[in-house]
């Protein structure tokens, strides 16, 4: 009897998941080996992820247009880039050990794949005790295979680190709730809110409405009442603590929170009620921004997994219906929907690296329904796992291929910017300096230049104000195709650039105190 009861307690030790498999028919049931632990598993998961992104997407590969602002607010290369309204400090904050210290964009990139590869270990680490090891394992797999995962792992971009934060703070509040004991899960779930906020304020909100929502929600019995405040507590300081940089510029800088945000949604194109679903379609055959996103759409394949996703989705949400990860599942699946949503109906324009935060949280479900249907009889195993194994293959293939296009795209960009900045400092715009017009920003900091626009979005001088400056310093005006040179630069010396891809008859205007 005392045998019988060991051996009851051990086995009420085990997980669910194992514990299901094993009660199989005659207890023949695969379980899988990842079962005893997740650190190799996610480990390897993660390594795999730097590696691919320090040998496809890092090599010579320089800043973007929305990088160059990030990084140039801590850079000693040149002076810091005009910061729109919509922006956050939370990556300028994350890249400035190094961007600080080097103006190596190289050493900045190795880095991010670095750190990026860790965060995707510790956001998935904190699911340890709710799904799986071999869930988890293929959960990362699938979000580090996409192209936009690989290509912004090791940008100075802040969606993979909200992406990251979402999934973190998902996985410590359920934690949290199941286990009163578990303060490390309440910190967790403060710090991952707080990250999710200090790189984006908005969907650091839509981050925790839902979550708010769960631990309102969650059975009573389950949960005491003052257990349930705490919660709610803890999130609303993560929220402030995260964007409390924010909303204090928003006082310095803008006259108001309300003012920031209604600033913030102009420059985004009014935000609004569209239907962008098909505007994402298209930009994941390798468009980092499409707006507007009026392209036809050439590379249907490209898109395969994303019409498959839902569906996918679903069947992981029902194949943990009748188990104890349940809970994990449909808050996963409740929570990336959420962040999703604003996205895909209330801006309208497409980015891939918008829609980074749901993807990684909707991997769960999906691989928790991939692992599920390996659970076969062993006749029907070698056949299931062949076919995953072909459409992996295939998956993979169509990721590298509009990685790759990406990649060489950007490289070519940065090798024609560079031109550029070399040629104006040939023909002596040095430090101090400013360059205004087309392209403007990323020319300016690869020539060591502030970057000023007297109207749009990035609006910092007024015309006089910069034709003041061409008279104490060199000032480059930017203007291509049938552009005219600006009034107050008309009688500025002229000087033809190299073209910027689709940017042909590139040209300065180069004002008095501009000498060779």
């Amino acid at each position: 009897m005392q045998q019988s009861r060991l051996i009851s307690g051990a086995w009420t030790r085990i997980p669910g998941e194992v514990q299901e498999r094993a009660r199989g028919r005659g207890g023949r049931r695969w379980i899988p080996r990842a079962a005893a632990g997740p650190l190799p598993w996610l480990a390897a998961v993660a390594a795999a992820f730097t590696l691919a992104q320090l040998v496809l997407v890092v090599p010579g590969l320089g800043l973007g247009w929305d990088e160059t602002v990030y990084v140039s607010q801590v850079s000693p290369q040149a002076p810091a880039a005009f910061f729109s309204a919509p922006r956050a400090r939370g990556i300028t904050l994350l890249v400035a050990p190094v961007a600080a210290l080097t103006t190596s964009t190289g050493a900045l990139r190795v880095y991010l794949a670095v750190l990026s590869g860790a965060g995707l270990f510790g956001a998935l680490w904190v699911w340890r005790r709710l799904l799986p090891a071999p869930v988890l394992a293929v959960a990362g797999a699938l979000f580090a295979s996409l192209w936009v995962t690989l290509f912004y792992g090791p940008s100075a971009m802040p969606n993979l680190w909200v992406a990251y934060g979402a999934l973190a703070a998902t996985g410590c509040l359920l934690r949290a709730a199941r286990d009163p004991g578990d303060r490390l899960a309440l910190a967790g779930l403060g710090a991952a809110v707080a990250l999710a906020a200090l790189m984006r304020p908005i969907d650091a909100v839509w981050l925790a409405l839902p979550l708010a929502g769960a631990a309102l929600l969650v059975r009573r019995h389950r949960i005491r009442p003052r257990r349930r405040l705490l919660l709610l507590a803890v999130l609303a300081a993560g929220l402030a603590v995260g964007s409390a940089e924010w909303v204090v510029e928003a006082y310095v800088r803008y006259g108001g929170l309300v003012a920031r945000l209604h600033r913030a949604s102009e420059i985004q194109g009014s935000l609004g009620w569209y239907f962008a679903v098909d505007d994402h379609v298209r930009a994941l055959s390798g468009r980092t921004l499409c707006r507007p996103c009026d392209v036809p759409w050439r590379h249907p394949a490209s898109a395969l997994w994303f019409f498959a996703l839902p569906v996918l989705v679903a069947g992981g949400v029902w194949a943990a219906a009748r188990t104890r990860h349940r809970a994990a599942a449909v808050l996963a699946t409740v929570v990336g929907s959420a962040l999703a949503a604003p996205y895909l109906f209330t801006v309208g324009y497409a980015a891939p690296r918008f829609l980074l935060p749901a993807y990684a949280l909707l991997a769960l479900p999906v691989a928790y329904g991939l692992v599920r249907v390996c659970n076969v009889r062993r006749w029907l195993r070698p056949a299931v796992l062949a076919l995953f194994a072909v459409a992996a293959a295939g998956h993979l293939a169509v990721q590298y291929r509009v990685l790759e296009g990406v990649a060489d795209r950007v490289r070519a960009d940065s090798a024609d910017y560079t031109r550029v900045a070399a040629d104006l400092r040939v023909q002596g715009v040095r430090p101090p300096c400013t360059v205004s017009g087309k392209e403007a920003i990323r020319v300016a900091f690869r020539t060591g230049c502030a970057s000023r626009q007297v109207g749009g979005h990035d609006a910092s001088i007024t015309a006089a104000g910069l034709a003041a400056v061409g008279v104490r310093e060199p000032v480059a005006v930017l203007v291509s195709g049938d552009q005219d040179a600006p009034s107050y630069a008309r009688g500025w010396r002229r000087h033809a650039l190299p073209d910027l891809g689709r940017v042909t008859d590139y040209r300065a205007y180069l004002s008095p105190a501009t000498t060779r």
